[in-house]
């Protein structure tokens, strides 16, 4: 996500950090070049016109003058600017205090993942707000529509409204209002058709199913892929129904990131969520402060622990923990973690979110460090039985032909995992001879991690008075413990949870 705004925009930091004094000269080339980098991200310019003109205004003023780093005030000059952008320090969640059922209207084009985004929603409302939640599908038109919201129901365990051929959207809509006041179900969240392009029945269609529905949000998916053109259908759509808010889709697969940025100042509508990913749990709350983190190659530790405490699975953490603590570290038990972090996100999401690992992306690319990597390590441990994950010293010549031959890879890789595998098991070992302690407190991180609003959450939240700042010392050691318990131990690199990063040279 912003890939290449991140990589531009650094390079114009890099430029001007570490110099005692900035001429206006200088700040005028930084400012050209942060405005030739938001419009190659394919921000609209009117946005990116009244973005460079407030921060050139505030970079020549007396406090940047006056200041002891001027660049570094520059650089937050930049931040709070994307900030107050992006739509100010506080995100607008769902509002929810309404009689129930609480109706949420979908709305968008065909194609932008309005159904797969209404049961994500869903399942979010239903797992972390513990709100009692009902879907029903208003698509009659689209082949399988109804069919596949109820097909994502049963996969994210949220009810949906029973199918009933020939009735019509508003029919269908009177109906899920009487079964989910009836039933008692906090939130009823409504999936309408979509088009392929905006026309006049489309709309009119919207307004009909509005007035019957009275929604407390009526909520616009857009695709993040499509730029300035979502931010266009956003406006097309605002004016004709009353639009609450956006939800960005595909938001994980977009380098720019200029529907991100242009949206709330054109329209005037907050984003309220992100869909970073094909999971039903990759749905992200917008927070203007954190994404601007992001952009800036800051990270989001706040968004890491967030996902470590949706994704990671308590019990199997504890039980993992008192296993590293007798020094055991077998193959099923690094299969096990692979798998913990390709449900976070896999590599790539993880350290989208660390601070200071985007300038490290050539060398992880260099090194072969990607998802791909987890998915070969994956395949070569599935190929193995049962015996050989947990004695890989019993791995010959032969048994790893065979396990090569099963997993589509050559034997040097096979050899790469094992050692791997064995540098990992041989730290395990040692800080296992201190009787374990350092295991004790893993255990007692990742149960915090697992659940809920935990401690460590609390802490991480207010950080800053609740607003992203930069992490101390301790917040980053906590962190790289955590990644230890998902990727194996902490490096001499130190990125946490790879090991062996940076690779030695022979």
């Amino acid at each position: 996500m912003f890939e290449a705004l991140n990589e531009r925009l650094s390079g114009v930091f890099d430029r001007i950090t570490g110099r005692g004094v900035l001429t206006e000269a200088d700040v005028d080339v930084a400012m050209r070049e942060v405005r030739v980098a938001l419009l190659e991200a394919d921000v609209a310019l009117p946005v990116v016109k009244d973005f460079i003109a407030s921060a050139r205004e505030k970079a020549t003023g007396e406090e940047v003058i006056r200041s002891v780093k001027p660049a570094d005030q520059v650089i937050k000059i930049v931040h709070d600017g994307l900030i107050e952008t992006l739509g100010g320090d506080t995100p607008e969640a769902l509002n929810l205090n309404a009689t129930p059922p609480v109706v949420i209207l979908m709305a968008g084009l065909q194609g932008s993942g309005k159904t797969t985004t209404s049961a994500k929603l869903a399942r979010r409302l239903s797992k972390v707000e513990r709100k009692k939640v009902m879907m029903a599908s208003l698509d009659t038109r689209r082949p399988a529509a109804m069919e596949q919201l109820a097909t994502l129901g049963k996969q994210v365990e949220v009810e949906t409204l029973p199918i009933v051929a020939g009735q019509s959207p508003a029919e269908i809509t009177r109906r899920a209002l009487q079964s989910a006041k009836l039933q008692g179900y906090d939130v009823l969240i409504l999936d309408t058709a979509g088009r392929t392009t905006l026309d006049e029945a489309l709309m009119a269609e919207a307004a009909e199913i509005a007035a019957i529905a009275k929604p407390t949000e009526t909520l616009l998916v857009a695709d993040s892929l499509t730029g300035q053109d979502a931010v266009r259908t956003a406006q097309a759509f605002h004016e004709r129904l009353p639009l609450t808010g956006l939800i960005l889709t595909r938001a994980d697969g977009d380098g720019r990131g200029g529907a991100i940025l242009s949206m709330r100042a054109v329209t005037g509508l907050p984003v309220k969520f992100l869909g970073a990913g094909e999971g039903v749990e990759a749905l992200d709350a917008f927070d203007a402060r954190r994404v601007a983190g992001r952009i800036l190659g800051q990270g989001d530790i706040v968004a890491l622990v967030e996902k470590a405490a949706q994704d990671l699975d308590t019990a199997k953490a504890e039980k993992a923990a008192r296993k590293l603590a007798q020094g055991k570290f077998d193959l099923e038990d690094l299969a096990n973690q692979l798998a913990q972090m390709k449900k976070m996100g896999g590599l790539d999401g993880i350290m989208g979110l660390l601070p200071g690992v985007a300038k490290m992306k050539g060398q992880m690319a260099q090194a072969g460090m990607d998802d791909r990597m987890i998915d070969r390590q994956q395949a070569i441990i599935s190929s193995m039985t049962k015996t050989e994950r947990k004695k890989p010293d019993l791995l010959n010549a032969s048994r790893k032909r065979r396990i090569a031959a099963g997993s589509g890879v050559d034997v040097a890789d096979i050899n790469r995992l094992l050692k791997q595998h064995r540098q990992m098991a041989d730290a395990v070992k040692a800080m296992s001879k201190n009787g374990g302690k350092g295991f004790g407190q893993m255990a007692k991180m990742l149960t915090g991690m697992g659940g809920m609003g935990g401690p460590d959450m609390a802490r991480l939240k207010a950080m800053g008075g609740g607003k992203m700042a930069e992490p101390t010392e301790a917040d980053l050691k906590a962190l790289q413990d955590r990644m230890a318990a998902l990727g194996g131990g902490q490096t001499p690199g130190g990125l946490p949870g790879l090991p062996g990063f940076p690779p030695k040279k022979d």
